[in-house]
């Protein structure tokens, strides 16, 4: 697969995660990866509670919580119905269950790979406005996060990116 869209350029992916619990974490953070391994130049942008996945007290305490996950299910098969969702521990249960999963599958942690896309090339920016909203400054972010910008910033530096809202 060749890494440019035709235009000589190299091609672009453009990430924004919005989202902080542990099943929506990884998906932005393993197409990223996949990018970066085909020579696509990737960025990400971490917004509203997407911060968690780049706040270095919450990144790696992210939780799978099946309430309203209509797609979790019992260790059966069968749909785990919302009611089951809400007891206490059950969303403790759930993460244990997806972190052995994801050890399983040799993915690492997300601190973990959230450096490995930023030493490979991967640009990573933190929302202002996200941040403001929650009172974070820049010292409560991983080191991997490039730079604090604005959603005006985000889209002049993501011009020309395949965009992928998570």
């Amino acid at each position: 697969m060749s890494d440019t869209n035709g235009t000589g350029k190299n091609r672009k992916l453009a990430i924004i995660c919005s989202k902080g619990t542990l099943d929506m974490a990884y998906p932005g953070l393993v197409l990223a990866n996949a990018a970066l391994m085909e020579g696509i130049d990737v960025m990400m942008f971490f917004t509203f509670w997407g911060m968690d996945i780049v706040t270095r007290k919450r990144m790696d305490h992210l939780k799978a919580t099946p309430l309203g996950n209509p797609s979790m299910h019992l260790p059966n098969g069968m749909p785990m119905p919302n009611l089951v969702g809400m007891l206490p521990g059950v969303t403790d249960l759930a993460t244990t269950m997806m972190r052995k999963e994801i050890e399983k599958l040799d993915f690492p942690p997300v601190s973990e790979f959230i450096e490995m896309i930023h030493d490979a090339g991967g640009e990573m920016y933190g929302c202002k406005m996200a941040m403001d909203m929650m009172k974070l400054t820049k010292d409560d972010l991983c080191d991997d996060v490039d730079e604090i910008i604005g959603a005006m910033e985000f889209m002049e530096k993501s011009d020309g990116a395949q965009i992928i809202f998570i």
